[in-house]
């Protein structure tokens, strides 16, 4: 068997074991998935979501997160 048949194999079962793994982190879209991943990094994801729940209301988007500023995002996540 190759490799890459025995990779499929495995994928195959981890999708019937696990078909949908919830997100710890709470997020809108991709961004906010994203920015809450870095931020978990350094904290557990509860607390990345208290930090997150009132940005992600204000910037949900790269581009209202960008007109925030970096010291009223500091402000949040402090």
């Amino acid at each position: 068997m190759k490799k890459s048949e025995r990779v499929k194999i495995i994928i195959n079962r981890l999708q019937e074991i696990y078909p949908e793994t919830p997100i710890p982190l709470d997020h809108k879209n991709g961004f906010t998935l994203l920015v809450a991943v870095v931020l978990s990094a350094q904290s557990t994801d509860k607390k990345v979501n208290e930090l997150t729940k009132e940005l992600f209301k204000i910037a949900p988007s790269a581009e209202e997160m960008y007109k925030l500023g970096e010291k009223n995002i500091y402000s949040y996540i402090k």
